[in-house]
């Protein structure tokens, strides 16, 4: 229960920012109270994750101020943050690859008397891993890790550290309806103790589940407040965010006959004594069909998106497309069979954040035309075409010219479909294509995948997200530690015992 009564514990009044021409906040006024957990809501681009990286120091206003338990303080980096008890677990992961999860853990940790508490730190970690099901092997490297697995530790993170204000940006997004609720079950333990929760989803139920009052931004504004009363719907709350009526796609019958991709006994040899990734995995996609690959992250769904992508070559099996042979599957091959990829790791393996966004979009076809003509770049026609892209997918940025690192994390991954969409297709492979979307844009994208469906083109789509896995697939495959463990179409089965056999549970009869 929201303790009202008191001072709050957070405001944020009149906050004021700038990029540029981009005004991505604009007066924005924000209270939290101690106990309780406010969703932050807004289309990709509205200013939530701005005024989030403002509160923990990352940013600073050009006007405004904060108050913290009725103490205005100045807020001038992330430490000032935490010794404010601000804690952040971020969209994109702020961790050091080369290092193990445990060191990634104690950065910041004072320890006893000069000397780190590795012990007492492991403790923690393991306590919180049972409690949430969100276990870590503190001893793994991070760059050894899948990008759910990642998620994780700043997730644990965050709690280890136990901040008096916790934002969550997007939290959810790779983990399975049970682990959900496990972190939500986390969530109320915490508010009856006192601390507040800002929560960042565009998972809408579950913010209607987890909430006590939602905040609604627009375009950099404050536009809408409401108490969690159950009286609003998730389709409401999608059209105050995007402002005006939303309508979802549809999904025609299409005649599935044409083998498109075939994987037969495909295997992956593991790392550093590490699991195979694959093991004796067989998988066919049709042309007019989407199927769903569900499992929790890190059973080797990034393996099976590589090894199609040509980017990780198999030790075992065979691979066709379109019932041509590939021998040696490489991202060059794989292109010209018609294959396109979404990776799931859109900074790391997708775009060039220290690059014009330009040249992330068009990373995989510069050399070809109408883009270069002899080795020379035919700049007008490149800024053509990404502009073409920009309005289409509504990527909101300056223009071509802006550096990619600068956009949100909901409009990098707009440009990432639009370059993996952009040319028609023989075979997509997306991994997490909607992480990070708002409701609008995410209808969009699935209108996108039922597009290429309907003209004959195979979709394989990776998602941890099964309400959308539901949704928009045909059929549905679960990954288990590298293995097959599940091909169901999508009216034999539910979403429970789809998340059962995720955490290797058996099938019910």
């Amino acid at each position: 229960m929201p303790l009202v009564n008191l001072p709050p514990l957070l405001e944020m009044r009149a906050i004021d920012k700038r990029f540029g021409d981009v005004h991505a906040n604009r007066a924005v006024d924000l209270t939290l109270h101690a106990g309780e957990v406010l969703g932050l809501l807004g289309e990709n681009g509205a200013g939530k994750t701005t005024l989030m990286n403002i509160l923990f120091g990352l940013y600073a206003a050009d006007s405004g101020n904060i108050r913290i338990c009725g103490e205005t303080l100045v807020i001038h980096s992330p430490a000032d943050a935490l010794a404010a008890g601000v804690g952040m677990v971020h969209q994109h992961f702020h961790l050091v690859p080369r290092h193990t999860v445990l060191e990634n853990l104690m950065v910041g940790e004072r320890g006893r008397r000069g000397m780190l508490d590795e012990a007492g730190v492991r403790a923690r970690i393991d306590s919180i891993g049972e409690k949430y099901g969100l276990a870590l092997d503190c001893d793994t490297l991070v760059s050894d890790l899948s990008v759910g697995e990642q998620q994780r530790v700043e997730i644990v993170k965050a709690l280890v550290r136990g901040a008096r204000i916790l934002i969550l940006d997007e939290p959810t997004s790779v983990l399975t309806p049970q682990q959900s609720e496990g972190l939500f079950e986390a969530l109320r333990a915490l508010v009856a103790d006192g601390v507040g929760v800002i929560f960042i989803s565009h998972k809408l139920q579950e913010v209607l589940a987890i909430t006590d009052r939602l905040a609604i931004m627009r375009r950099g504004q404050m536009v809408a407040r409401r108490d969690n009363d159950g009286s609003l719907n998730p389709r409401e709350l999608a059209e105050l965010m995007c402002g005006h009526e939303l309508e979802p796609p549809s999904k025609p019958l299409v005649y599935v006959d044409r083998v498109l991709l075939q994987l037969s006994n495909i295997a992956v040899a593991g790392k550093r004594g590490r699991p195979a990734p694959l093991s004796d995995f067989s998988l066919t996609l049709h042309g007019g069909e989407i199927v769903g690959v569900a499992g929790v992250s890190g059973n080797g769904q990034r393996a099976l998106a590589e090894v199609i992508a040509g980017l990780l070559p198999p030790s075992h099996g065979h691979i066709a497309i379109d019932d041509v042979p590939v021998d040696r599957p490489t991202p060059r091959r794989m292109q010209q069979l018609g294959v396109s990829s979404v990776p799931e790791d859109r900074i790391g393996a997708g775009l060039l954040s220290g690059a014009p966004l330009s040249d992330s979009m068009l990373l995989t076809r510069i050399g070809e035309a109408p883009f270069s003509r002899f080795g020379w770049l035919n700049f007008a026609a490149i800024r053509r075409w990404v502009l073409e892209q920009m309005q289409r997918f509504d990527i909101r940025a300056p223009g071509p010219e802006a550096r990619t690192g600068t956009l949100s994390g909901g409009n990098l991954q707009k440009a990432l479909l639009a370059r993996a969409l952009a040319f028609d297709p023989l075979v997509l492979v997306a991994a997490q294509p909607t992480r990070g979307l708002d409701t609008a844009a995410r209808e969009f994208v699935h209108r996108q995948f039922l597009e290429l469906r309907g003209r004959g083109r195979g979709v394989l789509m990776i998602s941890e997200d099964l309400e959308e896995l539901f949704a928009v697939s045909d059929r549905l495959i679960v990954m288990y530690e590298g293995r097959l463990v599940c091909d169901v179409a999508i009216a034999d089965t539910s979403v429970a015992a789809i998340g059962l056999l995720m955490t290797g549970g058996k099938r019910a009869a």
